[in-house]
């Protein structure tokens, strides 16, 4: 009798401590300051499991390690990096790197921004280093794998606010970023594209163009009428934006020297399209190069209001810009070169 209770309580207190180390794993533990913790890729179950005691995210990795093959988790853990804060307990750590719940870094490109921008607050935003995104945005290879027929990666990273996971590869993020482009670029608008002749990349080169060119929506499709009445005739499009592309910002002003600089970009330059695009449009300025306004308009000026003023002929739109340029007293000293937005 005494040796059978002796089982029995064996049995009992090997119970309780099993329930205890099994339960263990969903008891939180509290956490002084936040825990970031990097999972490198191909690192094993058991690697893990020594990472995060190392980081004071589990008490203990024998019942995890037993839980682990029990339920085949080694290979599924995803990599990257993870943050933890407050009380957590072990098993929602787990839970966390099984589901691929990363710490994600947020940015906002905005529409009309360049490569040099976009660049910028990727690099400011700690997403990819500049000079990791310049070797890509003009790589052959990479372009050629993402289907872009253009000189770079201009024009084909869709404005928007993004959440990519922290330490992503410049290949990852960028080509999210594509891929949203080609999501907003839809099977409709690819066969509007097809049906006036133009390309992706021309679609996207003179929505670029009328991105930098206006702010105001309803004025796209009528900038975009004076495109297109432009190329039908032959005739340069004489777009001021084109002409600093890659040389300067907009902002600074739009000099003679600029209109006379030779460039594929430069509109003043060369006839039709520019090599490619010259910034990132949005989606009105897309739908806008794919269905402009029916209006006969040749020319427009500037009123210094964000807004614009249209013309037919090259007479009517000579009088616009001297009328607009007395508005603003500005004084020509000797005449310069008919120019569409000016």
């Amino acid at each position: 009798m005494g040796y059978g209770r002796t089982i029995l309580a064996s049995f009992l207190v090997l119970l309780c401590t099993g329930l205890f180390y099994i339960f263990s794993v969903f008891i939180p533990l509290p956490l002084n300051t936040d825990k970031e913790v990097a999972i490198r890729r191909g690192l094993s179950y058991d690697e893990t499991l020594t990472l995060l005691k190392r980081k004071g995210l589990i008490r203990d990795g024998v019942i995890l390690s037993f839980l682990g093959r029990v339920l085949n988790l080694d290979g599924r853990i995803k990599s990257g990096y993870y943050r933890f804060s407050g009380s957590v307990t072990p098993f929602k750590v787990l839970s966390n790197l099984v589901k691929g719940r990363v710490e994600e870094v947020s940015v906002t490109i905005p529409e009309g921004f360049n490569l040099w921008q976009i660049a910028k607050r990727l690099d400011d935003s700690g997403i990819i280093a500049e000079n990791s995104f310049f070797s890509l945005a003009y790589d052959r290879g990479f372009l050629n794998s993402l289907g872009i027929e253009a000189p770079s990666l201009e024009g084909y990273l869709f404005p928007d606010t993004y959440r990519f996971p922290k330490g992503a590869s410049g290949e990852y993020v960028i080509r999210e970023m594509v891929e949203n482009m080609r999501r907003q670029f839809n099977k409709e608008m690819h066969g509007r594209a097809e049906a006036i002749g133009l390309s992706e990349r021309e679609v996207l080169t003179l929505a670029s163009i009328i991105e930098k060119e206006t702010g105001v929506d309803d004025e796209r499709p009528v900038i975009s009428a004076v495109f297109h009445n432009r190329l039908r005739r032959g005739m340069p499009l004489q777009a001021d934006p084109t002409t600093v592309y890659g040389v300067k910002d907009q902002s600074a002003g739009i000099t003679l020297k600029d209109l006379k600089r030779k460039s594929a970009y430069n509109t003043y330059q060369i006839k039709g399209l520019p090599a490619g695009p010259i910034a990132s449009p949005g989606l009105k300025s897309i739908r806008a190069a794919l269905f402009p306004a029916d209006v006969p308009y040749l020319y427009f000026v500037s009123e210094s209001n964000g807004r614009h003023y249209f013309s037919i002929t090259e007479s009517e739109h000579r009088r616009a810009v001297q009328r607009f340029r007395a508005k603003r007293h500005i004084s020509v000293k000797r005449p310069r070169p008919l120019v569409v937005n000016r």
